[in-house]
């Protein structure tokens, strides 16, 4: 296939069993996802099919309109990592490019979902759009279904505070810096990973060593300035943390920054990738006058970062 489309010659390697397909960019992993990766990995063990899931990378809408296109809740690195703890047996990501945001309903699924994913039965979400323009719906693959000899179910939607969990939901609740509504939303913690890079040591020169991090993505959705409890997901272990993101005010002329300090942790993690999951915001930030008064607020940071993660159940 010549539509920059990746996939082998035959898909997904065909050993006759068939398979329980899903379709979606599943920005997130939420909780709505899950139920659905829950049920294609039950249809498939009852009936020794493979469970499927066909996702996308680049989000849709970064080609069809990039001026909307939102910043990701996970990278594909993130999305992997999460996928790996369902039980797909293959995750399919697909190279969205123009050729294939001008496919029809009918043409994506007879050449990607039948030709290529030999798809037997098919489960979506309950607002799942697919083909030019989002034209096709449940009711067109359900006629597609009847015509190519798959069935297609629907999986109701998960409620939260009275409407359904979306990766749109999660993206607000994150925007606005509301770590808790969106770890309820996901089932977890939202988390960013960054590689630890050499700053200008001022962290260290002030009694709190800060972890200098490049975010991996430039597509990663970032929450808003200012100074967050987080748990810091090393290689060797995972330490609670209190996180600066944004301007740095107090020092004229620095850039702004992600700067993680790890408690009780004193080793050099130069060039380690680390991940970053955010449990409560707990501050704007702000410019002090002197040093004495940053170095005063940060003490007071660290402490109420300490108290609200030994609160937390869930890590």
């Amino acid at each position: 296939m010549d539509d920059g489309i990746v996939l082998g010659p035959r898909g997904i390697p065909d050993d006759g069993r068939g398979t329980v397909v899903t379709v979606g960019t599943f920005d997130g992993v939420h909780r709505g996802h899950w139920e659905v990766l829950r049920e294609i990995g039950r249809r498939a063990a009852e009936t020794d099919r493979r469970a499927v899931l066909v996702t996308f990378h680049p989000h849709p809408l970064r080609i069809v309109k990039p001026e909307i296109a939102p910043a990701l809740l996970t990278t594909p690195d993130e999305k992997k990592e999460i996928l790996a703890e369902s039980a797909l047996d293959y995750a399919v990501f697909l190279r969205f490019t123009p050729a294939l945001s001008r496919y029809s309903p009918e043409r994506f699924v007879r050449e990607i979902l039948v030709g290529r994913m030999e798809v037997q039965e098919l489960v979506i979400g309950y607002d799942h759009g697919f083909g030019r323009d989002r034209s096709g719906d449940a009711d067109t693959l359900r006629r597609l279904g009847a015509e190519l000899g798959f069935g297609v179910d629907v999986v109701d939607p998960v409620p939260l505070d009275g409407g359904p969990v979306s990766s749109t939901r999660i993206r607000r609740a994150v925007a606005g810096g509301r770590m808790e509504e969106a770890r309820e939303g996901l089932g977890r913690s939202y988390s960013l990973r960054g590689v630890v890079v050499r700053g200008d040591g001022r962290g260290r020169g002030l009694g709190f060593p800060t972890a200098n991090l490049q975010v991996a993505s430039s597509q990663k959705l970032l929450p808003p300035a200012g100074i967050y409890a987080v748990w810091g997901v090393l290689r060797r272990g995972t330490f609670a943390g209190a996180l600066h993101l944004g301007p740095r005010p107090t020092f004229r002329g620095s850039e702004p920054s992600v700067e993680l300090h790890l408690m009780d942790f004193d080793h050099e993690i130069y060039g380690e990738e680390v991940r970053v999951d955010f449990v409560e915001y707990l501050r704007p930030v702000e410019p002090f006058d002197s040093v004495e008064g940053l170095v005063e607020q940060m003490q007071a940071d660290v402490a109420r970062s300490r108290s609200v993660l030994s609160a937390d159940t869930r890590r």
